[in-house]
């Protein structure tokens, strides 16, 4: 691709008890006649940690070093600064993170790229799960993944399958196990890759996943090595606990639309999974809160069909009342056991999903906390689903965490119905309750997390320490835990003998495996606790996870790792004797270091925009991408920016321009000085300016000043003021749109406020959508050849292929304000002349529209 081979890569995956080392090495080569970039994107598991990277090119190797992170940004950018080739490694993404680094190599030159990370393997469903992103991004000669796993309680069952196996590589799955040790290994032809005959797209772009599980003949094992232990604690065969379940579900104007549908979905498959030994109920919120019934139910067929119907009818209405959502729950729960309405051997759950911020009742996130947290003293866990990207998911991962529960981002794609029955899957069989794991206090040090709330059918619990005296090799583990029928209690005894025995092929064990086991698990522990933590505890989280993460080489959010190519003293190319292609290794790395910064710092999702003077930002995903251009129009043109004929919704940007002309510039800068937002459907419209918001329902009009800090909830309308900042405004069922205030000094000579415009959730708007940007919410594609030194030494120029024409286009940047509005963060994109001419369907004067609505 673009003269670069990518000829081999290898996937080396080593698992022992659960926690797997894998090793994924690229090499390619630039067959050009010139210097080339050459990039490794990997995506890894959001469990997973980094803990080595390295680049040899030309049989020099370059290692990564992982530093605090403060420290490794200074490293990072000095090394930028002076022309050096470096990568600085942080994270982003749904279910996998990206690593990305680039390097410049000469023409005929070859470069390795070698990453290793590690992770313990949860179990779920029965299962523990490795997932590997595929995705080389054309043919490669030398394809291989392989993964060897070894299990001392033996393996009871081995799959791998992909998301782009096709018939013909089905058979390249080569899969074999017996005893403790099991062997996976795929590694198609160059034909078997290809999507048709002759064709040079790669088949391989997908997921790998390989499941297994282990043989069970005693609910726990326990493993010892050089001075530190591991507890698996897996029982089986338990009868199942009737559960209680409380649904508390936001139905606030902003859940109209696919939202409100999907979790009807959702909720009526669950429905169809409770078992009627269990008891439940539903609770909705908007402005005010709703019951189903008044006390939980039993789940008898009658009642469940009477369920059905009633989620059938749920709709929305109003604002957010989280707060009286969340303890109506509570106050449900705690009756249903004082009355003893519920059986006393029952694990009971309250399940919250919500799209918004508390906006009615308490609205203060601290008091909702400390509210509910007193309500429910620890006695059942609390599960806080946020849908999308408006809610506060801080606050409901530190509320979830401090009652036992955790918190999970249900994205809004299409498959988010089965995103909240998945969520509902994993919590929906307890085994046992109030699972206490005892170990010797006097002999062991460093535990990680001990107590339990739930055990639920399918998962595992771990638990790992380091022993006071290294030379220890034995350990003795009381167990307790409450069940449907008694309580469990039982002692568990492991010497270091046995360990020592079953692990007796060496070949598949990988170092101090069981220390590095139980540093993973505390680092994650510890980082969850800081979540909850304020103050000096957090601080003190803080320091120990820090300390740990860079004793053991982990890339965790508390570090960083620094990748540099140093400046060489010999007769290869530097930039002091080779000015033409220093200057291009130079704007590759300011474009690297940009990228990197926006890609994992700035966003959560992709998204088009136009902002500054008028800058057009489009995202183009599928690249990992953007392309960007300017209009240059007069003050007072009105541009059209959004029209969708089918949802009504219409945006079109009034442009202003500095106070007065700038004499030394060519073209006077403008900006969006007026924005006009119509739903023609709803009869609604809204005029924001730098100065306020009016909205026109009708003949109902309404005003505000950015003054005000407000949420707005109406018959579809949803609008947050975010004083003096920005607002989110959506409407009905179509996309979202964020719009930035930009303020300057009042008595600057030059400049005017002005305001910029963000698109979120623009798939909600039909295939007929158009406009300035209106048209860049359908997909669109482009291909980058030669990269060569342009006019500005800083920013060079390619050829750009889009729908069908051929541009020259020059790399830059524009700015995204939407988390700093007065400084901005840069994004990385490929700056397409003349008013966007070839990129733009017709000419941008075909844009220009006589007035606002």
């Amino acid at each position: 691709v673009n003269g670069i081979e990518i000829y081999s890569m290898k996937i080396d995956s080593k698992v022992t008890s659960r926690f797997a080392h894998n090793v994924i090495t690229s090499r390619a080569v630039n067959r050009g006649n010139m210097h080339k970039e050459v990039f490794f994107d990997v995506e890894l598991p959001k469990t997973a940690f980094i803990t080595n990277f390295s680049m040899t090119i030309d049989g020099v190797t370059y290692p990564g070093t992982i530093k605090e992170k403060e420290v490794a940004k200074k490293q990072y950018e000095k090394a930028v600064s002076k022309g050096q080739t470096a990568g600085l490694v942080k994270a982003s993404g749904r279910k996998t993170e990206k690593f990305t680094v680039s390097v410049n190599i000469e023409a005929a030159s070859k470069v390795t790229f070698e990453l290793t990370y590690e992770e313990l393997l949860k179990r779920q469903f029965g299962k523990y799960e490795m997932f590997i992103k595929v995705k080389p991004k054309q043919l490669v000669k030398d394809f291989e993944i392989e993964v060897n796993i070894f299990e001392p309680q033996g393996i009871s069952d081995l799959e791998a399958e992909g998301t782009f196996i096709t018939n013909d590589l089905q058979n390249t799955i080569k899969k074999t196990f017996s005893e403790k040790k099991g062997h996976i290994s795929f590694k198609p032809t160059l034909d078997q890759q290809r999507t048709c005959a002759n064709c040079s797209q790669s088949v391989l772009d997908g997921d790998f996943t390989v499941r297994y599980d282990v043989k069970r003949t005693a609910p726990d094992n326990l493993q010892i090595v050089n001075g530190y232990f591991v507890h698996f604690f897996a029982p089986t065969n338990l009868p199942e606990l009737p559960k209680s379940v409380v649904f508390v579900i936001d139905i606030s104007t902003s859940m109209s639309g696919r939202e409100i549908e999907q979790t009807r979905e959702a909720l009526l498959k669950i429905l169809d999974d409770i078992k009627e030994d269990d008891f439940f109920n539903f609770i909705l919120f908007g402005s005010k809160v709703h019951t189903w019934k008044e006390t939980l139910i039993k789940a008898t067929p009658e009642n469940l069909d009477e369920a059905r119907k009633f989620v059938r009818g749920i709709n929305t209405e109003g604002m957010t009342n989280l707060y009286g959502g969340v303890m109506r729950g509570i106050d449900m729960l705690n009756a249903a056991h004082e009355e003893n309405l519920v059986p006393k051997r029952s694990a009971s759950i309250i399940i919250m999903l919500t799209d918004g911020r508390p906006n009615v009742g308490i609205s203060n996130t601290e008091d909702i906390q400390a509210h509910v947290k007193k309500a429910i003293e620890g006695k059942y866990p609390l599960y806080n689903l946020g849908f999308g990207y408006g809610v506060d998911y801080t606050f409901l991962e530190k509320m979830a965490l401090e009652n036992k529960g955790l918190a999970r981002r249900i994205y809004p794609d299409s498959d988010a119905a089965l995103q909240l029955q998945g969520f509902y899957d994993e919590v929906s069989n307890p085994m046992l309750t109030d699972v206490e794991l005892n170990y010797p206090e006097n002999e062991i040090s460093d535990l990680t997390k001990t107590s339990f709330k739930h055990f639920y059918d399918g998962s595992e619990i771990v638990v790992a320490g380091r022993f006071i005296d290294n030379n220890q090799n034995s350990l003795t583990v009381d167990v307790r835990g409450e069940g449907a029928n008694d309580a469990l209690s039982y002692t568990t005894q492991q010497d270091a003998e046995q360990t020592a025995k079953a692990f007796e092929e060496q070949d598949y064990i990988f170092g101090e495996y069981i220390e590095r086991l139980w540093a993973y698990l505390t680092i994650e522990q510890l980082l969850e606790k800081r979540i909850a933590a304020t103050g000096e505890e957090k601080e003190n989280l803080t320091a120990e996870a820090l300390d740990l993460s860079l004793k053991y080489k982990f890339v965790t959010p508390l570090t960083s790792m620094v990748v540099t190519k140093p400046e060489n003293n010999d007769n290869q190319d530097g930039i002091a004797d080779k000015p033409i292609e220093g200057i291009d290794i130079f704007t590759i790395l300011l474009y690297l270091r940009n990228q990197l910064s926006y890609l994992y710092n700035a966003r959560p999702t992709w998204y088009t925009s136009v902002d500054g003077d008028p800058h057009f930002i489009i995202s183009v995903p599928q690249k990992e991408d953007a392309i960007c251009f300017n209009i240059n129009e007069n003050p007072g043109a009105v541009l059209n920016l959004i029209n969708d004929p089918v949802t009504g919704i219409t945006i079109n940007g009034e442009l202003i321009g500095d106070k007065r002309a700038n004499s030394a510039a060519k073209i006077q800068n403008t900006y969006f000085g007026k924005l006009g937002i119509a739903n023609k459907h709803l009869d609604l419209k809204l005029t924001v300016t730098p100065e306020k918001i009016t909205i026109l329902n009708g003949n109902e009009k309404t005003g505000f000043t950015w003054l005000d800090s407000i949420t707005l909830q109406q018959e579809g309308l949803t609008l947050i003021i975010n004083r003096k900042k920005n607002l989110v405004l959506k409407m009905g069922r179509g996309a979202s749109f964020v719009i930035v205030l930009h303020q300057v000094w009042k008595k600057h000579p030059l400049h005017q406020d002005f305001l910029g415009l963000y698109t979120l959730e623009s798939d909600k708007l039909s295939e007929q959508t158009h406009g300035l940007l209106g048209q860049f919410f359908h997909p669109i594609d482009f291909t980058i050849l030669e990269i060569h030194p342009g006019s500005d030494p800083k920013k060079p120029d390619a050829t750009m292929i889009v729908k069908n024409n051929e541009l020259t286009v020059t790399r830059g940047w524009q700015k995204d304000y939407r988390a700093d509005p007065v400084h901005g963060v840069d994004v990385p994109c490929w700056f397409v002349h003349n008013n966007g001419a070839g990129l733009i369907d017709g000419v941008h004067t075909d844009y220009i529209v006589s007035s606002l609505f």
